[in-house]
């Protein structure tokens, strides 16, 4: 040690043996460090540097059994998709744990290989899936009823984010919504009934792309929301760029439905009040509300 060691610690190699002397009975750095009086850490670890930390110390891992699951298939020449399809873990874990055990022979063909990294990947998304199934059935089960609160308050967030708004330099102080979604075009129309609207006050009007069929979506939308052909316009049809390929194709694009509600200033101004409403409540910051 220097002489610029502390006097308490100025016998290093007393303290060493000491330390190694407990290291060995299975003590703890902590314990050590409390039966030396050895405050520095820097200098603890110097004490023990070389001597392995007890067993009961290292902390349980996981995918211990799994990395020993996998080393034991790897040395019985299962190859890294066998072991996939076996454990349901990633092959990238899986090279990790067995990178340094021999490769097992060749005895398929690149297509028999294929079959298998398929099977596993299959086995994966299936895995995933029911995960994913599983989270968002227990979230909407969390969820319970609504209130008519929460249901006034839940359709305001809604038109905000989907909804025509009015701006200082183009008034437009009247509900207009347009989505594809059947799930939130329902929600919105149960909210515009929570406020009283008549479904005589609403026009709506599907618009959609010419490649698609502009009748059969009327109809779709006309039974999904209950209002008959008197209540629709005609139908605004969406002209495409051929050199764009677009992805809401197939059977079940039906295009978009924009719903209108008749005399609603007083309606629209109430809604956009909410949502000012609602933002400073989570925000709390006193600031002033947009008129």
């Amino acid at each position: 040690m220097t002489s610029t060691t502390p006097g308490k610690y100025a016998d290093f190699e007393g303290l060493r043996r000491q330390a190694i002397a407990l290291r060995r009975e299975g003590l703890s750095l902590r314990q050590i460090r409390d039966r030396l009086h050895v405050d520095n850490n820097d200098l603890l670890h110097r004490l023990v540097k070389g001597e392995p930390p007890p067993e009961w110390t290292k902390r349980p891992n996981a995918k211990d059994d799994l990395r020993d699951r996998a080393r034991e298939l790897r040395t019985q020449g299962m190859t890294y998709d066998q072991i996939q399809v076996e454990l349901g873990c990633s092959k990238s874990s899986i090279s990790l744990w067995v990178r340094d055990l021999p490769k097992p022979d060749r005895t398929r063909t690149p297509e028999e290989a294929s079959a298998i990294a398929r099977r596993g990947w299959e086995a994966t998304l299936a895995r995933r899936e029911e995960e994913r199934r599983t989270a968002k059935e227990e979230a909407a089960s969390d969820v319970g009823g609504l209130s008519e609160r929460e249901l006034f308050l839940a359709g305001v967030v809604l038109y905000w984010a989907e909804g025509a708004k009015d701006k200082p330099w183009a008034r437009r102080e009247s509900l207009k919504f347009i989505n594809s979604d059947p799930n939130v075009i329902k929600l919105y129309l149960e909210w515009l009934a929570l406020q009283g609207v008549a479904p005589e006050r609403l026009r709506l009007c599907v618009n959609i792309h010419e490649s698609a069929d502009a009748e059969e979506a009327t109809r779709f939308w006309a039974e999904l929301t209950g209002l008959g052909s008197e209540s629709f316009n005609k139908a605004v049809i969406k002209r495409h760029n051929p050199k764009t390929r677009r992805k809401n194709t197939g059977e079940n694009y039906r295009g978009c439905l924009a719903i209108y509600v008749r005399d609603s200033v007083d309606l629209y101004r109430r809604m956009e009040g909410a949502w000012y409403g609602i933002v400073g409540a989570a925000l709390a910051t006193g600031e002033p509300k947009r008129t």
